[in-house]
C-alpha cells in the first residue's frame, strides 16, 4: 500500500476554522461529449480560464479529476460524468452564469456542460484525495503533508496510496492518493476548503469523502 498509517497530533483542536481560510462549494456540471486524454486536466483548466478569466487569480480554486472508465477500446466518458469545480463560494454564481451550456474543447475532444448547480462541502471524518503533488519519495512526501497539516491545525490519522504522475506536454506533476481518517469536523471542513500541496487546477490535492479504507492501493 505504499506508506502506511502514520498519526498527526491526535489531540489537536481546531477552533474558527474559517477565519483564515474562505469557505469553498462545488460547482456541479453534467458533462457530454468525446472522451479526453490522459492528459486533459492541463488543457481543460485553459479552457475554464477563456471562458471565466477570473479563475486565474484563485490559487485556491480547483477541479476535481473526472471519472473516467476504461476498456479494451482505451478511456470512456461515462453518461453521467459531472465535472465538479472547487471554488471560494462568493464565485459561485459568476462561475455557474459563465460556464452553464458552454462547450469546451480539449484536445479535439469536444464536450458541454450541463447547468451548474451547487453542492455544500460536508464534514466527512474520512476523505480522499486521488492525488496530492509533492515529492516523488514517499518518506519526503510524508514528511511534507504532516508539516501541511501542522500548519492547518488539522489533525488525523493518515494513509498513503499509490504514487501517480500527471503529465502533459512539457509538464509533469508527481504526487501519491491519500486518504485522512478520524477528523473532526471542522477539521475535516478545514482540510477539505484548503486542500493540501500544490496544483489544485489540475485536481491535485482536493478532497472528497471517502466512506471505506480499504482498496486504497488499487486508485
Amino acid at each position: 500500500m505504499g506508506c502506511g498509517n502514520a498519526e498527526l497530533g491526535g489531540n489537536t483542536e481546531v477552533k474558527h476554522m474559517t477565519d483564515s481560510i474562505p469557505e469553498m462549494i462545488d460547482i456541479v456540471f453534467d458533462l457530454g461529449g468525446e472522451t479526453p486524454p490522459a492528459s486533459y486536466p492541463f488543457a481543460l483548466w485553459t479552457e475554464l480560464l477563456r471562458l471565466v478569466p477570473l479563475l486565474a487569480e484563485q490559487k485556491s480554486a480547483g477541479i476535481l479529476p473526472l471519472r473516467l472508465t476504461t476498456n479494451s477500446d482505451g478511456m470512456l466518458l461515462p453518461k453521467r460524468t459531472r465535472l465538479v469545480l472547487r471554488l471560494p463560494a462568493e464565485l459561485a454564481d459568476r462561475a455557474i452564469a459563465h460556464l452553464s451550456g458552454q462547450p469546451v474543447e480539449v484536445h479535439g475532444s469536444r464536450m458541454r456542460l450541463g447547468a451548474g448547480k451547487k453542492r455544500t462541502i460536508q464534514p466527512y471524518p474520512t476523505v480522499h484525495a486521488q492525488m496530492v503533488a509533492g515529492a516523488s519519495d514517499e518518506v519526503l512526501f510524508m514528511d511534507a503533508i504532516r508539516e501541511q497539516l501542522r500548519d492547518l491545525g488539522v489533525a488525523g490519522n493518515l494513509i498513503c496510496g499509490k504514487r501517480h504522475t500527471l503529465s502533459g506536454g512539457q509538464q509533469a506533476i508527481h504526487g501519491f492518493s491519500l486518504v485522512i481518517h478520524d477528523l473532526k469536523p471542522d477539521a475535516s471542513l478545514k482540510l477539505q476548503y484548503a486542500g493540501l500541496g500544490e496544483s489544485r487546477r489540475y485536481g491535485c490535492g482536493i478532497f472528497i469523502p471517502y466512506k471505506v479504507i480499504s482498496g486504497l492501493s488499487e486508485d
